[in-house]
């Protein structure tokens, strides 16, 4: 039976979420986990996740015309990233609900403080060949253990040098093929409960809803201005949920 009040509260952090995405172009998994994270376990906010950051970012790893190029560039760090979520999701299952709540906490003041004290980091050079796949095995990591890509995948994607459009494709590859083989790992070991299913295409709708808001938002707000506050309200985030594990 699905619970009215956990179905509206669902609702209205994805429509936030979606808002956030439509924005910055990312940001839905992030904001929806971590909030979501503050009432439920991780393992519930990654189930409740996983529909809408698949289809949003199925559309957006579809747009931009760069496929081929992007995936030459990046396959080997996308291959090591699936292969890893498969297994942290393994330790996922038998964690503690408030030492994922401390890691996810990590992971957000960790991306939050180098997105703002970091102008631009610099991109891997010759290194590019054995960093991208060390890097996907830590973001498959990350992802299985908090359902969540940005330290270091993201990061990493904005040192390669890529234009934005480039850029915002690329992520939403990385998400699309994360989020599903995190959906396929959850699912065998038994992560995915039937309501939290439902809820999560449920979710759907507000999320899309609140990506189209977001794009509108982004033509009348200052971006970059947008994006301090977005960081900032995610370092706090990550400090609380810290604190919340610690104490």
């Amino acid at each position: 039976m699905i619970d009215v009040e956990l179905a509206g509260v669902v609702v209205l952090v994805f429509l936030f979420a979606g808002l956030v995405k439509g924005v910055v172009g990312l940001g839905l998994p992030t904001v929806a986990i971590t909030l979501l994270a503050l009432i439920l376990g991780v393992k519930e906010a990654m189930a409740l996740m996983l529909a809408p950051a698949f289809f949003t970012n199925v559309w957006q790893g579809l747009a931009g015309g760069q496929f081929l190029p992007i995936w030459r560039r990046t396959w080997t760090m996308i291959t090591a990233a699936v292969i890893f979520t498969f297994l942290a999701v393994e330790i996922l299952a038998r964690a503690d609900a408030e030492v994922l709540r401390g890691i996810l906490g990590v992971l957000l003041f960790a991306y939050a403080a180098i997105s703002l004290a970091t102008p631009q980091i610099p991109p891997p050079g010759k290194k590019e060949p054995w960093l991208s796949p060390l890097i996907g095995a830590c973001s498959g990591t990350a992802a299985g253990l908090t359902g969540t890509v940005i330290v270091p995948g993201v990061l990493y994607l904005q040192a390669l040098g890529l234009s934005r459009d480039t850029l915002i494709q690329a992520m939403g590859i990385l998400f699309t093929i994360v989020t599903l083989s995190l959906a396929v790992a959850m699912g065998s070991q038994r992560l995915v409960p039937l309501d939290l299913g439902i809820l999560s295409v449920v979710a759907l709708a507000p999320a899309f809803l609140g990506m189209a808001l977001g794009q509108r938002i982004r033509k009348r707000i200052p971006e970059a201005k947008f994006r301090r506050v977005f960081f900032v309200v995610l370092a706090l985030m990550g400090v609380y949920l810290m604190s919340r594990a610690l104490l």
